[in-house]
C-alpha cells in the first residue's frame, strides 16, 4: 500500500467520517471493548483508529473481515466519543434504521418478541429480532429528535374492520405530538409485547393498565424510560417518557426567565426557610425551573434533599429520594423521613394532597426552605389551591415566600428565521414600538418544516409582600390577590410574551397557545380604575 500523508493530530482523527465498510463489518459492542473505529483518511484511504495499548488479536479479526487497513493510536477518551458518534450517525442516515426496521416487521411472519437485555443498548442492531430492532430504532429516533414521549396508537380502518389496521407512532417535540411513522397493524401485538418486556410488565395481561420502568443506553449515554400501558377499544395503546438523566441541564440563566424577575427568585431561593411554589399545567417546565435553583444553591455547605416522582436529572452533590407509592413511599411519607435528616434545603416534586401540603408548610415554619410544584393556572391561584387542600390561610401567609407560574412556549428557529409579516405585538393586545424585532420561522429541515425549534419560558413571579401576606391571611380571592400583585409590578405571563415576542424569539400564536384560556382580556383590566 503507497505511503500515507503524514498524520494530524489525534483530535482530528477522530472527527474524520466513519468508514462504511467498517461499521456494516463491526458491532459496536466490538468496537467500543477494544476501542477500534475505521474513518477516511487522506484521499478517501481508510485508516483503523486504536487504543494505544490496543489488543493485537482484535485488530487481527478486523482486519480479517474488512482487509488489511493501517492503523493509528489515539487518546481512548477521545476515541469512545468518536464511536459512539460514528454508529449514531450511521443509525440516523437517509430514512433512518426505523423505516428499514418497519420494511422487515411488515415481510415476515409473526414471532414472539425477545427477551429484553438488562440494559439495552439503542446503537447495536446486531443479531436483533425484527421486532425488537424496530423498537430500538424508534426509540433511537426519539431520542435524536429530542423527542420527551412516545405514543404507540392502534388505529382501525375507516370500514371498522379489523383488515386494514395500523398503528401510528407519534413523537412529542417541543410539546407538541406529530405523526413519526405508520406501522403495520398485525405487528402491534409484538411491539407492546417488546415495550412491556422492557418495562418489566406481564405480557400476558391485557385488560388492566400497566405502569412500568426502564434503562437502555444511546452508546454511553444512559437514558431512562417510563412506560404506560392501558387497554383501548382496537388494541392496548402505549406511551413512553424519555428522561435524559445526564442531559445538560439548564441554569436559571438559559431559562429565557427576564433579568428583574431572576434577580428576585435568585433572592427567594437565598432565603433561610419558606415555603417557594412554582406551578403551572404538566409539561410546563417547572422541575426544569427547581433544578436550576438548586444548582445555585451550594450544596457544599447546606444539607440539600429532594423528593421525586421520577428523579428527572442526577444533581450532584444532592441527595435525591424516588417516591414509590407502590411500596408505600408518597410523597407525605418520604418527607416525614426527610425531615429527620436535618435538611436546610427540602425540594418536594408536588404537593398533590392535604397530608403533603400540612407537612410541607410546617417544615417552612420550622426552619427549613422548601421547594415545591402545584398544578394551577396562575401565581395567585396557587393560595386557594392551598386554602382548598385543607390548610389553613394563616398558615399559607405565614409560611409562603413566593409563587412562579410558568408555561414554554416553542422558539423561531434560528436557520429560517425572518421579519413577520404582520403585526404580531398588535394580536396579543400590547402597543407596537419601533424597537420591535418579531420574526417568524419559514421552515425548514432543522426545524421539520414547523418554523420552531427549541422551547422558552414564559414566566410571571408573585413575591409575597406585606399586603399580600395581610390578605392570604384574610382568605380574599385568587383575583383580589393578582390584583393586588399587578399594582406592586408583577408582570404577567402574556406580559413576558409580549416581551419575548418583541425580540423576536416566539410568536404571538404560541403566546396565544397558551396564555388564552387564563384571561381572555388585558391582564391589566384586573386593576382598579384608580391605578
Amino acid at each position: 500500500m503507497p505511503a500515507l500523508p503524514p498524520l494530524p493530530d489525534a483530535s482530528e482523527w477522530t472527527d474524520a467520517p466513519a468508514w462504511p465498510v467498517f461499521l456494516s463489518a463491526v458491532p459496536i459492542a466490538f468496537a467500543r471493548r477494544h476501542r477500534l473505529l475505521g474513518v477516511t483518511g487522506p484521499e478517501g484511504r481508510p485508516l483503523l483508529l486504536c487504543d494505544r495499548d490496543g489488543d493485537s488479536d482484535a485488530l487481527d479479526a478486523v482486519r480479517r473481515k474488512v482487509g488489511p487497513v493501517p492503523r493509528h493510536p489515539v487518546d481512548p477518551a477521545l476515541l469512545s466519543g468518536a464511536i459512539d458518534r460514528a454508529y449514531g450517525e450511521q443509525a440516523a442516515e437517509t430514512s433512518g434504521a426505523a423505516a428499514a426496521a418497519i420494511a422487515a416487521v411488515d415481510a415476515r411472519p409473526a414471532t414472539v418478541a425477545g427477551a429484553a437485555a438488562a440494559i439495552e443498548d439503542l446503537l447495536d442492531a446486531t443479531g436483533r429480532a425484527p421486532v425488537v430492532t424496530l423498537v430500538n430504532a424508534l426509540l433511537f429516533e426519539a431520542v435524536r429528535l429530542e423527542a420527551s414521549d412516545v405514543h404507540l396508537q392502534p388505529t382501525y380502518a375507516a370500514s371498522g374492520q379489523a383488515d386494514g389496521g395500523r398503528t401510528a407512532v407519534r413523537l412529542r417535540c417541543d410539546g407538541v405530538l406529530f405523526d413519526a411513522f405508520d406501522l403495520p397493524g398485525a405487528a402491534h401485538d409484538e411491539l407492546v409485547s417488546r415495550f412491556k418486556i422492557i418495562g418489566g410488565m406481564d405480557i400476558a395481561e391485557k385488560q388492566l393498565p400497566q405502569d412500568g420502568r426502564a434503562s437502555v443506553r444511546l452508546g454511553e449515554r444512559p437514558i431512562d424510560l417510563r412506560l404506560s400501558v392501558v387497554p383501548t377499544q382496537h388494541g392496548e395503546r402505549v406511551v413512553v417518557r424519555l428522561l435524559d438523566k445526564d442531559a445538560l441541564r439548564h441554569g436559571l440563566d438559559e431559562l429565557g426567565m427576564p433579568g428583574q424577575t431572576r434577580a428576585r427568585f435568585d433572592a427567594l431561593i437565598r432565603r433561610e426557610h419558606g415555603l417557594l411554589l412554582v406551578t403551572g399545567p404538566t409539561g410546563s417546565g417547572k422541575s426544569t425551573t427547581l433544578y436550576g435553583a438548586l444548582q445555585r444553591i451550594d450544596s457544599k455547605r447546606l444539607n440539600v434533599l429532594t423528593l421525586e416522582d421520577p428523579i428527572e436529572y442526577r444533581l450532584p452533590g444532592i441527595s435525591q429520594m424516588q417516591v414509590a407509592t407502590q411500596r408505600g413511599m408518597s410523597f407525605a411519607k418520604g418527607l416525614r423521613s426527610v425531615l429527620r435528616q436535618d435538611p436546610d434545603i427540602v425540594m418536594v416534586g408536588e404537593i398533590r394532597d392535604r397530608e403533603t401540603a400540612e407537612l410541607a408548610i410546617q417544615a417552612a415554619l420550622t426552619g427549613h426552605l422548601v421547594f415545591s410544584t402545584l398544578h394551577t393556572n396562575d401565581a395567585a391561584s396557587a393560595v386557594t389551591r392551598l386554602v382548598d387542600l385543607g390548610v389553613e390561610p394563616y398558615l399559607v401567609a405565614s409560611a409562603l415566600l413566593g409563587v412562579m407560574a410558568q408555561r414554554l412556549v416553542r422558539r423561531v428557529c434560528p436557520d429560517c428565521a425572518r421579519p413577520a409579516p404582520d403585526d404580531p405585538v398588535a394580536q396579543l393586545g400590547a402597543a407596537t414600538e419601533t424597537a420591535d424585532r418579531p420574526q417568524v420561522g419559514a421552515g425548514c429541515d432543522a426545524c421539520r418544516h414547523t418554523g420552531y425549534r427549541g422551547r422558552v419560558g414564559l414566566f410571571e413571579l408573585m413575591p409575597v409582600s406585606a399586603g399580600l401576606r395581610e390578605e392570604i391571611g384574610r382568605g380574599v380571592s385568587s383575583d383580589a390577590l393578582k390584583r393586588t400583585a399587578l399594582a406592586t409590578g408583577m408582570k404577567t405571563l402574556r406580559d413576558d410574551g409580549v416581551a419575548k415576542v418583541r425580540r423576536g424569539e416566539t410568536t404571538a400564536e404560541e403566546v396565544l397557545r397558551v396564555t388564552t384560556s387564563l384571561s381572555d382580556e388585558d391582564p391589566a383590566a384586573l386593576l382598579p380604575p384608580a391605578y
